[in-house]
């Protein structure tokens, strides 16, 4: 019987690639009216512009064991505890400006002064763009008080804080909530579900994981041998070598799982 559920946060209970999109969209617009660039490409070349950037910082060893994604990069402002985070919060700055100029650059826009101002309103356009999936609170609201919730998310403390901050109704639901950045390491590595598992007294065939990520969430949960729920709601193919328990397309479809369970 399962007692208890872990779920990840980004991008299976907030939206945040909808956030990110739409803030890129904004920001791009805005370029766009300041320079006549054009914004859908700008758009894509910031895309592509944002990973390749991200790898050459000083501290992409360090944000790849905690698990933050060169677009938390371009907003987030990783006044963490820890070297780690104060080299990031040191680095990240010229990584923004570096990425922005580097995607005016490839459409054909050379200003510097312009990449700074895209530097600094995309964070602004982030902040104000929060999205919740619809069916969220409606799965949360039938398991609350059911199961033991559990949330485990990679990060920066301080840069998920702020999204559940962005989003207060979210917290509440959850007994624990568990940030890659203060624990030390982050999914897939297995000693961060167990150092979940840890915060509750069952065992390890006593808990599920939900999330929309196969290379952390599920395969994390598969090393830890923990049962899994794969949200993929975007319907992508499976891996050749990671395999969930249970697939689900939308979050409602947890509940009929659970009750098999």
């Amino acid at each position: 019987m399962i007692k208890t559920i872990i779920f990840d946060l980004d991008d299976t209970l907030l939206w945040d690639q909808k956030s990110v999109a739409v803030s890129l969209r904004m920001t791009c617009s805005y370029a766009e009216e300041k320079c006549g660039v054009d914004a859908s490409l700008l758009e894509q070349a910031i895309r592509s512009m944002a990973p390749a950037s991200y790898t050459e910082t000083g501290v992409y060893d360090f944000t790849r064991s905690i698990g933050i994604n060169p677009f938390e990069g371009l907003w987030g402002e990783f006044d963490d505890e820890g070297e780690g985070f104060q080299s990031m919060k040191t680095v990240m700055p010229e990584y923004r400006r570096t990425a922005w100029n580097r995607a005016l650059q490839t459409v054909g826009v050379d200003d510097e002064a312009l990449g700074i101002e895209l530097s600094e309103y995309f964070p602004a356009m982030r902040a104000k763009n929060p999205f919740i999936y619809e069916d969220t609170f409606q799965v949360l609201e039938q398991l609350k008080g059911r199961y033991q919730l559990i949330l485990l998310t990679n990060g920066s403390p301080g840069l998920q804080q702020t999204k559940l901050e962005m989003s207060p109704e979210i917290a509440p639901y959850f007994d624990d909530i568990i940030v890659s950045g203060a624990f030390g390491i982050g999914k897939p590595d297995a000693s961060i579900f167990e150092f979940a598992l840890s915060k509750t007294d069952i065992s390890k065939a006593e808990a599920l994981m939900v999330g929309d990520n196969l290379m952390t969430d599920i395969l994390g949960a598969n090393r830890a041998g923990i049962k899994s729920v794969w949200l993929n709601r975007k319907k992508k193919a499976p891996h050749a070598s990671i395999f969930p328990d249970f697939e689900i397309h939308q979050l409602q479809e947890l509940i009929p799982i659970m009750k098999q369970l």
